[in-house]
């Protein structure tokens, strides 16, 4: 590989590392292609990347972004997966690949500037995801204007129940 080629990859991965709200770095010694290709598609269909480089060249990538400090953690076979939006649904994908194969380790995250912990994305992968708050949001919000209906309508049909007993009670 020559210098510009080098270059090239530097500028692409700065470029990929700055639109990053999330980045975790793993160890994938061991993991066969079509087990990382897997692991690929997972993350692309949660608006997330990994990217497999020399860690020199990661090191370089990340200056004057918000993941410098994942810096140190380039050593050995190193994967980063990089998520765009919300960092949940990467997270997911990334702790369910390490508990079903035991060849890809997560070493360290960063969180919007934060540096997390192996133990900090599993704890982050078993929150609900943006989708199922929001959802939990609006059925909560339709909740409230349902029962006040529901309240509004008892007394009239209270009512209407009473009246209609009255007349069968007559008509008997």
């Amino acid at each position: 590989m020559n210098r510009d080629q080098k270059t090239d990859i530097i500028s692409e991965l700065n470029d990929t590392f700055s639109k990053a709200k999330f980045a975790v770095v793993a160890d994938y010694r061991g993991l066969k292609v079509t087990e990382l290709e897997k692991l690929r598609k997972n993350l692309r269909e949660n608006d997330a990347q990994i990217q497999v480089a020399k860690n020199t060249l990661l090191r370089l990538a990340v200056k004057g972004t918000a993941c410098e400090s994942l810096g140190d953690s380039f050593s050995g076979t190193t994967a980063v997966a990089i998520g765009f939006k919300e960092p949940v649904g990467p997270a997911k994908v990334l702790a369910a690949f390490a508990t079903e194969f035991n060849a890809f380790s997560i070493r360290t995250a960063i969180l919007d500037g934060t540096l997390l912990s192996a133990d900090d994305v599993v704890a982050l992968s078993k929150l609900p995801s943006r989708e199922e708050l929001l959802a939990k949001l609006l059925g909560t919000m339709s909740a409230v204007p349902t029962g006040f209906v529901r309240v509004l309508s008892a007394v009239p049909q209270k009512l209407l129940y009473a009246l209609s007993a009255i007349k069968d009670q007559k008509e008997n």
